[in-house]
């Protein structure tokens, strides 16, 4: 308690009656000096399992500075996670905490990076072109596409983005800081709405929130769904150029964070992606707010109906260049092969693709890859020693070659059925022979792996990779990434199933991401089309079952970090119920209820 109010609260406590009294107790108190107390904190750097003490209001920053010596971490630290929550670095701790400090390495920390690099850029671009309108739509070639309007409509030009880049530079070089406000939602809005956010003004006003943050870098204001680091200093390693009609801004490598992430082409994806964009556009749908002011509007069931015919309609589509090619005299199509990486939705894509091949005129016969593993004790082993079912070589290749090479000249072949529970192949007399209306449909991971068709010459197959190309961001500048999208849905199914419980799930997805940059999108640029499996409504209809599963991953485990950002992040959508999704959507194969069967 404040001495001097104390002091004050005596003088006129109606309990002293007397003078004398209170002169007496007035005297004894000021022959203290009045001393500031500040309560210490027991603080525990996971990192290295050591704990300290320190003084109640210490920020993260320094916290990591009496710990440095003996971290020594490789590469700069960006951000922490306080109780396996991630923090930025200017997180202040009141309260006994667990601290783990991070680089760019770990997702946290290359989250907190990006986003940071992401509000740098957008600063450059309001400095130097007032009134213009800045979009960063999604990751594509190991780095964001970025979609740039001038307020007079003119081009982008190189000249623009070398003049951005510099100014990136110049609020590097000068270390601004950012700095977070933590206000009441009402107050957001209307700072956003002054500046003509209306994107940011529709998130916050459908989100449910009844205080939000928002960061200020110099006189710019702009809103990000996680922390960012303390100073724009701590960006070093960035590049900016031109991609397109518009820029590619270019990220830190996640494995080497001091270089930049090797460029890929991807011509194919950008293509799809950029169809995605003109659908939001026309179905006015490009963000959250969007999607929320529709669902208020009553339109949820209407959404769905669109998002599934645009869906079956690409699908129709596919199955008619398929037919087409199929009676190419000069070089039929008599193959097709499906891929697509975890929880994409390629299973469903595949049984509704049959059914309109079926319509063409077709007959086609389906068999998955899976049903070509080797026996389990075969299995290739990761570095841990664990399996590594995703490895190519799970596959037994010479079997699945002959069976294909006497498929393909019209014999009758017995095809094996892969039994997950004993992790045994086994032949249950099912058998394929192609006739001449035909056509064969192999889906897997490995599908379009041209070690999979190679010693199957003159034999032309025409090639789908299926990805969820989420369809909706938060606002312009806060994509949702795909893998986020393929990770709840796979989160869902594994529970329902009774598989792996959320907290297995999320502690499998980095190994399941690694064996899909090495063995599944290599590929996805070899394929003839690109088959977007996301709904513009599908994280609303998600949400309802995402938010009690992720409930169940518990606090002090390391699962929770990405548990937890989920859940924040899932929160943005007003949820939906998924009684209106048909029986025949790809999302039944996650949320069940599917008219299909699967194994």
């Amino acid at each position: 308690m404040n001495f001097d109010f104390f002091v004050g609260r005596l003088s006129y406590s109606p309990f002293l009656k007397r003078t004398n009294e209170k002169l007496s107790l007035l005297s004894f108190f000021r022959n203290f000096v009045p001393v500031n107390i500040s309560l210490m904190l027991q603080i525990r750097c996971k990192n290295i399992n050591i704990t300290k003490t320190f003084p109640e209001g210490i920020s993260l920053v320094e916290v990591y500075q009496a710990f440095a010596d003996e971290i020594k971490l490789p590469f700069p630290v960006v951000a922490a996670k306080v109780n396996n929550t991630a923090q930025g670095l200017k997180f202040r701790l009141f309260q006994n905490r667990d601290v783990e400090f991070v680089d760019a390495r770990d997702g946290v920390g290359h989250r907190v990076y990006v986003r940071s690099l992401c509000f740098v850029l957008y600063k450059a671009t309001c400095d130097l072109f007032p009134g213009s309108k800045l979009f960063i739509e999604h990751s594509l070639s190991r780095g964001y596409y970025c979609n740039f309007k001038k307020r007079n409509a003119e081009n982008l030009t190189a000249q623009d983005v070398e003049r951005i880049c510099e100014r990136m530079q110049e609020i590097i070089n000068l270390d601004m800081p950012f700095r977070r406000t933590e206000a009441t939602t009402e107050e957001a809005i209307r700072v956003f709405k002054e500046r003509g956010f209306s994107d940011k003004v529709k998130l916050l006003e459908t989100c449910g929130q009844i205080y939000s943050d928002y960061y200020t870098l110099g006189d710019t204001a702009d809103y990000y769904y996680g922390p960012l680091v303390p100073s724009a200093g701590y960006l070093r390693v960035w590049g900016l150029e031109m991609f397109n009609d518009g820029m590619l801004l270019r990220v830190p490598d996640p494995r080497n964070p001091i270089q930049l992430a090797e460029k890929v082409e991807q011509p194919r994806t950008f293509e799809a992606l950029a169809e995605k964009v003109r659908w939001d556009i026309i179905m006015r749908l490009s963000n959250v707010g969007d999607v929320n002011k529709a669902i208020l509007k009553g339109y949820a069931s209407e959404l769905i109906q669109v998002s599934e015919a645009l869906q079956e309609k690409k699908i129709v589509q596919i199955a008619e260049e398929i037919d087409r090619r199929f009676h190419d005299e000069s070089n039929p199509v008599r193959m097709v092969l499906i891929t697509g990486p975890s929880s994409s939705g390629k299973t469903t894509f595949t049984k509704r693709l049959s059914v309109q091949l079926l319509a063409c005129g077709l007959r086609p016969i389906s068999f998955s890859t899976d049903d070509y593993f080797v026996n389990r004790v075969d299995t290739p082993l990761l570095p841990n020693g664990q399996y590594d079912f995703d490895n190519i070589n799970a596959v037994d290749l010479p079997l699945l070659d002959d069976h294909l090479t006497r498929l393909m000249k019209g014999e009758r072949v017995e095809v094996p059925e892969y039994n997950f529970v004993t992790g045994k192949r086994e032949f249950n007399g099912k058998k394929l022979k192609l006739q001449n209306d035909n056509v064969l449909i192999i889906e897997g991971i490995h599908a379009l792996n041209p070690k999979l068709t190679e010693h199957i010459p003159g034999i032309a197959s025409y090639k789908v990779f299926v990805s969820a190309l989420t369809s909706v961001s938060l606002d312009d500048h806060n994509w949702i990434p795909t893998r986020d999208n393929r990770l709840l849905r796979r989160i869902i199914r594994d529970y329902n199933k009774g598989a792996y419980t959320a907290r297995e799930t999320i502690s499998m997805w980095p190994n399941v991401c690694e064996a899909e940059e090495k063995w599944i999108l290599p590929f996805q640029e070899t394929a003839d089309v690109m088959f977007n499996s996301a709904l513009n409504i599908e994280f609303a209809v998600l949400r309802a079952h995402a938010e009690i599963i992720l409930a169940t991953v518990p606090k002090n485990c390391p699962e929770y970090t990405e548990a937890h950002r989920l859940l924040k992040f899932i929160h943005y959508f007003l949820p939906v119920g998924d009684k209106e999704i048909p029986p025949t959507s790809i999302m039944r194969e996650f949320v069940g209820g599917s008219s299909f069967k699967y194994r």
